[in-house]
């Protein structure tokens, strides 16, 4: 359950009504001082402004996304490399099967844009007017929509968006040890050799290895782990579609679509293509909680240096998706593996060909990556575990409080990924259902929030943007239901494979 913030971070204090001095004025005195009381008055109320845009709510001291205020935009850039490049990035390819290469890259380039747009709306709505700092993608949502329709719309996306991406890192770190392992010590990647460990007991290898580094309090401290996280990503993206295209397609690849489906078949193939499109471009549920760790001011507000990174490190991760998508298409067309995606398209098709130390190199940034990017997705987690300790005992938490309540929830992500290893079939349904965080809401917050003119171009424009996103979310479910009905998915509890 998610804890309502405190009111303060959504109202200022409304000035007292007893305010008014009850002393006579002399008529006089009042048009003597009134030239020289105007600008003393401004200065005062700027002043004033000024110490209330910066003041900090007392609970966002203690709690770990707000409780240090030192970033920067390099921190912004670190944080948003390692969290918007991911495994999801390496199954673009599939997506051109079903759209092909026109619209694989028209599609892309839209989304790209989009999404960009929706990042400098939340950016812009971080801060209000009268000085309140959202820095939770919930709080934001429950200010522009209230209280009860903001935790209905947003509370089961942000939680999954949150810690199911948690739980898939520990399948996907889990399953990249394991075949990390069987690349060093076996004869081939698939080499099953009775002395390595389970699955099971790779993902706890992981988890125990995430569980570790979370360890550090807040957010800004993990801006580190963060650039390592960051390079390990761009490195692991350009050495496999580096390696794909220099290797060349292997035998029996076609780039031509396949054979026309039938009706509702084909648009759900083209639906789930423009799903796995919209969903390689993630974080949009973070971007708030970074900016909110970096100091504010009027003359400098936080949206400055926010925006400056976020720039840069989009610029840095389109340079890794597009070449992937399309070199692997290109490189694997319609023998793309649609479990691991390129990653284990390169072990499959290039395994013999490729330098053991290519892949084994591989293998270790992804591993890092993912244990990089778990700590920016779970700190929403440790910051709403905190919050109810904080709000209830109205004080920092002990070093063993925090210690304890992130074991737990590293422990609850094995205990998910072990019992429903399954998860990620379901990845479409439930990504069909959180996509308006990232490409509808932002639009309607700025509507509501901000008001502009009726009828204006940025009036039209988030209407519009925003009408088309909860379309698009509301057929990737139906077409995520659809492929599950039809097709059905595998379903297996505690035997992850």
């Amino acid at each position: 359950m998610i804890s309502t913030p405190p009111p303060s971070q959504f109202h200022s204090p409304s000035p007292a009504n007893n305010s008014i001095p009850m002393t006579p004025r002399s008529p006089f005195i009042t048009r003597v001082m009134t030239p020289l009381a105007s600008p003393m008055k401004k200065a005062m109320t700027s002043m004033q402004g000024y110490l209330e845009f910066t003041k900090l709510n007392p609970q966002d001291e203690w709690l770990p996304i707000t409780e240090s205020r030192s970033g920067n935009a390099f921190y912004a850039a670190f944080h948003t490399l390692s969290s918007g490049i991911g495994i999801q990035a390496l199954v673009l390819p599939l997506a051109f099967i079903a759209l092909g290469w026109v619209w694989g890259i028209i599609s892309l380039s839209v989304v790209f844009v989009w999404q960009m747009y929706t990042l400098w709306l939340l950016i812009q709505l971080h801060e209000s007017p009268s000085g309140a700092r959202y820095s939770r993608y919930l709080w934001l949502s429950m200010a522009a929509f209230g209280e009860k329709l903001g935790k209905l719309v947003t509370l089961i996306p942000t939680i999954y968006l949150s810690s199911g991406t948690c739980i898939t890192l520990i399948m996907i770190g889990g399953a990249t040890l394991k075949l990390l392992f069987n690349t060093i010590f076996g004869n081939t990647w698939e080499d099953k050799n009775d002395t390595a460990l389970s699955m099971i007991e790779w993902y706890l290898v992981f988890t125990c290895l995430a569980v570790v580094l979370s360890q550090l309090p807040n957010l800004n401290s993990i801006a580190g782990v963060s650039l390592i996280g960051a390079i390990a990503s761009v490195s692991y993206c350009t050495i496999i579609w580096v390696v794909s295209v220099a290797e060349g397609p292997p035998a029996g690849v076609s780039n031509e679509k396949p054979e026309k489906l039938s009706g509702v078949a084909r648009v759900c193939d083209v639906l789930n293509a423009l799903g796995i499109v919209s969903f390689a471009f993630r974080g949009h549920n973070l971007v708030l909680e970074i900016q909110g760790t970096m100091p504010s001011s009027l003359k400098r507000p936080s949206r400055v240096p926010m925006w400056k990174g976020v720039k840069y490190s989009y610029l840095i991760i389109s340079m890794c998706l597009f070449p992937l998508a399309i070199g692997g298409y290109w490189a694997y067309g319609n023998l793309m593996p649609t479990t691991g995606g390129m990653l284990t398209a390169l072990y499959k098709y290039h395994g013999q060909s490729t330098s053991k130390a290519i892949l084994e190199i591989t293998s270790i940034l992804v591993i890092i990556n993912s244990l990089t990017s778990f700590q920016i997705y779970a700190m929403p987690v440790f910051d709403n575990l905190e919050l109810r300790y904080v709000s209830k005992m109205n004080g920092p938490c002990p070093w063993w409080v925090r210690a304890g309540s992130r074991v737990f929830f590293g422990g609850l992500a094995f205990f998910v990924a072990v019992a429903l290893p399954f998860l990620p079939s379901l990845a479409g349904l439930i990504g069909g259902i959180a996509l308006p965080i990232t490409l509808a809401y932002p639009c309607f917050m700025w509507i509501v929030m901000k008001k502009p003119d009726p009828y204006s171009k940025m009036w039209w424009l988030n209407w519009i943007l925003g009408c088309l996103g909860m379309t698009l979310s509301a057929l990737l479910v139906f077409g995520a239901i659809w492929t599950i009905v039809t097709r059905g998915i595998e379903v297996h509890f505690f035997k992850p494979e």
